[in-house]
């Protein structure tokens, strides 16, 4: 007896699981540190300022803020975290400590 079914259906059975790629949080959004902002694959998102890339190019907040999106000359999509006034006030209290 065969071991394969005539059809050809079973070779047509796999798939990949999904990756939840995409923009996480949008535009003006308020964000943590460490916070997700885009998953991707390659850099379509380009990292501006206060912002990481993983090794998978996902794109993360490296300080608490707001999250914008901007293009750039070139056409591309930059993703940038601007701080709360909060942290801004902390860091300059804490720099003129070490200088002294």
């Amino acid at each position: 007896m065969a071991h394969k079914k005539g059809q050809g259906s079973s070779r047509n059975g796999r798939d990949s699981k999904p990756k939840f790629l995409g923009v996480k949080r949008g535009d003006g959004q308020q964000v943590n540190a460490g916070t997700i902002l885009v998953r991707q694959r390659g850099t379509k998102i380009r990292a501006g300022k206060h912002v990481g890339v993983g090794r998978d190019h996902t794109l993360f907040a490296l300080v608490t803020g707001h999250v914008k999106f901007s293009k750039h000359r070139d056409d591309r999509s930059v993703a940038s975290v601007l701080p709360l006034m909060e942290n801004i006030e902390e860091e300059q209290m804490i720099k003129p400590a070490v200088n002294a």
